[in-house]
């Protein structure tokens, strides 16, 4: 996967400059590619002038300006927000097109749009579903994939391989596992900052400075987190080896049992995949 980067008859097209777009431009020219190699359909003039002055890559202010070279490998990136994605794929479509040349691989990181019903606005079948999380920002991301049998393993290489400059990517084996995807990882950071603040908010209540708390709480969770990485132990043995019978841990940890905190995150990361599939359901419709 690693010889994409080398191969400069690669070109990628992000749909949508916004932050994560702008993550992914900024990992796939760290780790090899070349400016010339990406290019940028931004309609906001000052987003657009940005990517442009910050990266050096080609921006293209509509859709319609578009003009694929189809001498290259082609990939579209579709970072846009899922409510415009209906639109702007029934825009791009008439692109794809071309008498002697595949179209363009199709990489969405659109949350909940499915591969049917983008494959049936683009009218065009190599499309691979794309959940990625927002540390992909800083280059700490992991993304979920999943594409049907219409996308060979060369093509599903180039989506990892792009996936991969912000982090880490897995495959998942059927769609509806996209929704556990989302729930987990994509919504994830967003439950770690709940339990960072309160782990902080904690620590003032008991007499800590705010500044104090916050450096506790956030270098607990990154050191904690980086040891059960770098450990092949299950995370349940390694709570049990921070907890002594009778001590402070194990004090804390009976509260957190007494009111139910694992079934709470169970129920709530459960709402946020049945969540996802009806944003499927609703966005599908049209």
């Amino acid at each position: 996967m690693n010889t994409l980067k080398k191969n400069l008859n690669t070109h990628i097209t992000f749909i949508g400059g916004g932050n994560m777009g702008r993550a992914l431009i900024s990992g796939l020219l760290a780790s090899g590619f070349e400016a010339n190699q990406l290019s940028v359909v931004e309609a906001n003039a000052s987003t657009a002038l940005g990517l442009h002055q910050d990266y050096g890559v080609q921006v293209i202010g509509a859709l319609d300006q578009i003009a694929f070279d189809f001498s290259k490998n082609n990939v579209v990136v579709m970072a846009i927000k899922p409510q415009d994605f209906n639109v702007v794929a029934k825009g791009l479509s008439a692109k794809l097109k071309h008498a002697s040349a595949p179209g363009p691989l199709i990489l969405s990181i659109a949350a909940g749009i499915r591969i049917k019903d983008m494959s049936r606005w683009l009218d065009h079948e190599r499309c691979v579903r794309a959940m990625p999380n927002t540390p992909a920002l800083i280059g700490k991301g992991i993304t979920g994939l999943f594409a049907d049998a219409a996308v060979n393993q060369a093509d599903r290489d180039v989506a990892q391989t792009i996936c991969n400059a912000v982090g880490q990517a897995v495959w998942v084996a059927e769609e509806k596992l996209m929704d556990a995807v989302t729930a987990v990882s994509g919504s994830g950071p967003a439950y770690v900052f709940a339990f960072l603040e309160a782990m902080q908010s904690s620590g003032e209540k008991l007499g800590l400075d705010a500044a104090t708390a916050r450096k506790l709480a956030y270098a607990t969770l990154e050191g904690a987190t980086q040891l059960a990485h770098n450990s092949d132990e299950h995370a349940g043995v390694l709570r049990e080896r921070v907890t002594s019978k009778g001590g402070t841990t194990a004090a804390a940890l009976e509260v957190m049992k007494d009111h139910g905190w694992h079934d709470i995150l169970e129920k709530a990361i459960n709402a946020a995949s049945q969540r996802g599939k009806a944003m499927g359901d609703e966005l599908g419709k049209s």
